[in-house]
């Protein structure tokens, strides 16, 4: 019926995988726990139990889900696993929830090699490969059945009455634990991102049975005067508002748009801390707080209202994708050298403008609607978003592994970046500029979310928004418009410039830019031709 001999038995295996996950893989979480509540001598005792409790929870979990023959490769997995978490949570103090899973998902090589590291594949070795070799070897000892169901009987209910009892114990401390500082289980590795995970999951297959609806079937162009609207809207990624001279950064960050008569919105914010989010809530009829990503996949966007209305829409892209945002439009991906003329290290933005004059000039009797989606800044690599002539601020922070830099070099980094898209922004204009007596021309730049620096020890982007900074919320939004635009009024326009927008206002701006009617078109969230 079954063999005796030596081994650990299968509980034994699911108590030391709990233990070790606990105590080595996460660091952030107690790190921030002890932040929260310092080590003094009132907090010793809770400190001491919210350790116990979490081993508890993690015996529990696995007691539930594994025995003898599904053990070894499940710990394996979730040690595999939790190795990768540890190493981003420690290093950046991020989040891993299913926002951030979905934008992992949707990221490219090119942005996931850029995440790779000394450090990481430590990380990987010693606190994933090493110890799944160690699990891989040990002898599990088989137990009559009755025996086994018993045991594990008794380990659910003891980790449950364990877990009870601390928390009776100190219930004054787990009082605001869970109430006031419940983000502090966002932490915790790896329940968290097992429910991000089946969240995600969940979302996805939601997503895919979505039929999508279209929206502003009654959009149009009325007749007008015979000039064509061309307007670029370029899609920036991970630029922080307070990075930009224009918006008062004391650094001369936007030497060159500083004298194209811009507009620059210093007080917009975005829909999410992440592109997976941002981008289609740009495009979305939904605002924030009914935005989803499932409202977003099974809906039209205002691309599919321009498209609808007789606009030629193009997506030029110099990032990973556009979330599905263009799907039902012509879209260039300009990443590789066989398309983009201007790659070094990596691909340029600039190399977007090659041949866009000459479609232009093939559309001529069209309006047109064209987004450059950039790589702009995005992290960590800030050293390899700009060409080495625009490394203005020195010294730069030349790796990924920002915490190995000073705040300086990444600041510096960073700021170069942002140089480099003031020169691009600046030939987008130039480019308009030649051609505003065929059309009324116009250019709207907006970023997806910004970018934590090293502040309060945080890094990069994609917390819960309700926990982001405002370095990964408030982002910049700039106008340009050429002289012959009709109702468009810079120095009227300028005045709104401290005004509070947010991404929510854009799907309205580009339909009143476009001159589209329609149902779903709301005059009062019009950037341009709203409101005061």
């Amino acid at each position: 019926m079954y063999k005796r001999g030596s081994g650990i038995s299968t509980n034994t295996l699911i108590v030391v995988l709990a233990v070790v996950l606990a105590l080595f893989y996460n660091q952030t979480f107690f790190s921030n726990l002890t932040t929260t509540y310092p080590i003094i001598w009132n907090n010793v005792g809770f400190l001491a139990s919210v350790a116990v409790v979490l081993v508890a929870a993690f015996v529990f979990l696995f007691s539930l889900i594994s025995h003898r023959k599904t053990i070894k490769p499940i710990a394996i997995v979730f040690l595999l696993i939790s190795s990768i978490t540890a190493y981003f949570m420690d290093s950046y103090n991020i989040i891993i929830d299913d926002q951030m899973l979905q934008n992992a998902l949707l990221t490219d090589t090119a942005e996931i090699l850029d995440l790779i590291s000394l450090k990481m594949l430590l990380y990987f070795l010693f606190l994933g490969i090493v110890p799944a070799i160690i699990v891989y070897h040990i002898p599990i000892r088989a137990l009559p059945l009755k025996s086994a169901l018993y045991g594990r009987l008794q380990l659910l209910l003891g980790s449950l009455i364990l877990a009870a009892i601390l928390i009776l114990a100190f219930s004054s401390h787990y009082a605001t634990f869970f109430r006031e500082h419940k983000t502090l289980r966002f932490y915790t590795n790896p329940t968290f991102y097992i429910y991000s995970t089946i969240k995600y999951a969940t979302q996805v297959i939601e997503t895919e049975k979505a039929v999508i609806q279209p929206i502003g079937e009654d959009a149009h162009i009325p007749a007008r005067n015979p000039h064509r609207e061309l307007i670029v809207f370029v899609l920036g990624e991970t630029a922080r508002a307070d990075r930009f001279s224009l918006n008062g950064y004391p650094r001369e960050t936007n030497p060159l748009l500083k004298n194209d008569n811009v507009i620059s919105f210093s007080n917009v914010s975005a829909c999410g801390t992440s592109t997976a989010v941002s981008v289609p809530c740009i495009f979305s009829i939904y605002d924030r707080s009914k935005h989803s990503d499932a409202k977003a996949q099974s809906t039209e966007n205002v691309l599919d209202i321009l498209n609808r209305s007789g606009v030629n829409v193009l997506w030029r892209d110099n990032n990973s994708s556009s979330k599905g945002v263009a799907l039902r439009v012509p879209y260039e991906s300009y990443k590789s050298p066989d398309k983009n003329p201007v790659c070094d290290d990596e691909c340029r933005d600039e190399g977007m403008l090659d041949g866009l004059q000459e479609y232009i000039d093939s559309h001529a009797g069209e309006d047109m609607f064209i987004v450059l989606h950039q790589m702009g800044n995005h992290g960590p690599a800030y050293y390899k978003r700009y060409p080495k002539s625009f490394e203005k601020f020195t010294p730069a922070c030349e790796t990924s592994q920002l915490e190995e830099c000073s705040k300086e070099e990444i600041d510096n980094a960073y700021d170069n970046a942002i140089l480099y898209t003031d020169y691009f922004l600046s030939r987008v204009i130039a480019l308009l500029k030649n051609n505003s007596a065929a059309f009324e021309t116009g250019m709207l730049y907006v970023s997806d979310h910004g970018e934590s620096l090293g502040e309060n020890g945080l890094y990069l982007h994609g917390l819960p928004y309700f926990l982001a900074p405002d370095t990964q919320t408030q982002i910049p939004v700039i106008m340009w418009f050429g002289e012959n635009y009709d109702e468009i009024d810079n120095e009227s326009l300028r005045l709104k410039r401290n005004n509070s927008y947010s991404h929510d206002n854009l799907f309205h701006t580009i339909l009143g830019l476009m001159e589209v009617q329609s149902e779903v078109y709301n005059n009062d969230m019009d950037i341009v031709h709203g409101p005061d």
